[in-house]
C-alpha cells in the first residue's frame, strides 16, 4: 500500500492556527499535544485538530501547506467549515 501524506491545522491553545505535512496525522498531533511537534505548537500549545487533506505525493502536500500557510484565517476558517461559496470569495 503507497504512503499517503497529510496536510493539517491545528488549533493552538491561544486560538492561533498551525499547519503542517506527515505521513501520520495521530501519531503528529499527539506529538504536538506533548510538546514535542515543533517550536510554534512547544510555544502555543496544540488543543484541537481542525482540518486534514491527504495526498499520494509528499511533493503535492508540501505545496497544499505552503498555499495554505499564505492565507488568512478567515479563508482558513472557511475552509474547515466548509464554506466554498465563502472560500470562493476569499
Amino acid at each position: 500500500m503507497p504512503k499517503l501524506w497529510f496536510v493539517y491545522i491545528i488549533e493552538c491553545s491561544d486560538g492561533r492556527f498551525y499547519t503542517g505535512v506527515t505521513d501520520n496525522v495521530e501519531r503528529r498531533f499527539l506529538r504536538h499535544k506533548s510538546g514535542q511537534g515543533g517550536r510554534f505548537t512547544s510555544r502555543f500549545g496544540a488543543k484541537k485538530l481542525l482540518y486534514c487533506e491527504k495526498f499520494p505525493v509528499r511533493c503535492d502536500a508540501l505545496k497544499r501547506e505552503a498555499q495554505l500557510k499564505g492565507w488568512t484565517r478567515r479563508k482558513k476558517l472557511a475552509l474547515i467549515r466548509g464554506n466554498l461559496d465563502l472560500l470562493k470569495k476569499l
